[in-house]
């Protein structure tokens, strides 16, 4: 390792981005992209303490991170904890990082935050269903949708492929903008380490806000979902009702982005997001974590594009019974047809801006001709493919959802 005169790094930027840093405060991380070039995107470039591995979601190993661009470095170096993260996807290959910056950055034009995750979309070929869920979560209206970025990721001098580095849920002024004292539930299907309860008809909740929760905070919100749930699941209950309880749009909102994809999650199992703010309505969001909708899953676990999936399942089964619930959302879909239609369209022009990347990725995990593990159904001869598969499967699932709503 040594210090590069400041000529012969110009020299260097114009010929090649293999880099080398300093052994101490040094002014880049180092970076060789001689066998996966620059495809178009950010290259974030970690290096943890010692090389340390990354092999568990608990242990925060130290590390350091810059921003690449084309040519060299586009950011300071900034410090950082990383771990590995996700619930079945951190079991694959491919796999998601969590990291918290010593410092809030904006990091690639994002608000200003020290939270931070790396999604891996290893079982998305498409690597675009998570983008086009929160897109469309966006211009329908929600209160707030994850921003993310695509990225190609090294870490201690390996590529590791195609990622999103997005915001994650939390609570905060430029994300989920609750009071410390105000509720954010994860609907899941494990317990951990946070603070959980099981609501009489067995849903399992784990409480992300308040950072410090008391058992007068669980009694306080198994209370208040126990009487909700109470509620919705009576014969007696109508809208006048529900709206003293719930924000009747959002929940129709956030129905309609599950049930479009026919998300598995989405069938009321996990990564479900719910704000109660105390003496006011509960609502769900921000959606989350689409690899297992919009037909592919896993080996045994598609969905073709036809009949009702997300109505049949948790809350919303209970919800649809009502005719004026049932009815006002009839009329959203109807209402924002061409926003639904507009998220099928918009899938060339952000492939397209990947499409480099995605071959880099592919050369380091050729998944997309595979369908013999545990994580891929369906094989494609290439991206193009993948591509018109995603297409075809929203098109047919819009036509279906037309002509089977009354």
């Amino acid at each position: 390792m040594f210090r590069l005169s400041a000529f012969l790094l110009v020299c260097i930027c114009l010929c090649s981005c293999v880099w080398n840093g300093t052994e101490s405060n040094p002014d880049f991380l180092a970076l060789d992209d001689s066998e996966y070039p620059y495809a178009g995107l950010p290259r974030l470039v970690i290096e943890t303490e010692n090389f340390a591995q990354i092999q568990d979601k608990e242990t925060k190993i130290p590390a350091k991170l810059q921003v690449y661009g084309e040519n060299g470095p586009e950011s300071e170096i900034m410090d950082l904890e990383i771990k590995g993260r996700g619930n079945s996807s951190f079991k694959m290959p491919k796999y998601g990082y969590k990291i918290k910056l010593s410092q809030k950055k904006g990091l690639l034009g994002m608000f200003d935050n020290r939270d931070w995750v790396l999604i891996a979309n290893f079982r998305d070929k498409t690597h675009l269903k998570n983008h086009i869920s929160s897109q469309l979560a966006e211009k329908l209206g929600d209160d707030y949708t994850t921003h993310s970025q695509f990225i190609e990721l090294f870490i201690n001098h390996e590529y590791l492929g195609l990622y999103q580095l997005s915001e994650n849920v939390k609570t905060g002024r430029n994300r989920i903008n609750i009071k410390d004292s105000d509720f954010l539930l994860e609907k899941t299907t494990s317990s951990s380490n946070k603070p959980y309860f099981m609501t009489k008809h067995n849903n399992l909740f784990e409480i992300k806000n308040p950072k410090i929760v008391t058992t007068s905070d669980i009694n306080k919100v198994k209370n208040h979902l126990n009487n909700f749930e109470d509620l919705i699941s009576s014969k007696a209950c109508n809208l006048s009702q529900l709206k003293k309880w719930l924000d009747v749009k959002d929940f129709i909102r956030y129905y309609w982005i599950q049930e479009l994809s026919k998300n598995l999650d989405g069938k009321f199992q996990r990564s479900i997001f719910i704000t109660w703010e105390q003496d006011d309505v509960i609502k769900m969001g921000p959606v989350w974590d689409f690899d297992l909708g919009y037909g592919i899953g896993m080996v045994g676990v598609t969905t073709d594009p036809f009949s009702w999936e997300i109505r049949k399942t948790g809350w919303f089964k209970w919800l649809w019974k009502e005719k004026d619930f049932a009815v006002q959302a009839t009329d959203f879909w109807k209402e924002n047809h061409s926003k639904f239609t507009e998220i099928a369209n918009s899938i060339d022009s952000t492939a397209a801006t990947i499409l480099s990347a995605v071959k880099n990725d592919n050369k380091r995990w050729p998944v997309l001709d595979t369908d013999e593990n545990l994580y891929h159904e369906t094989q494609y001869s290439n991206y193009a493919e993948a591509i018109d598969s995603l297409k075809s499967w929203i098109q047919q699932r819009i036509n279906w959802i037309d002509n089977n709503l009354d």
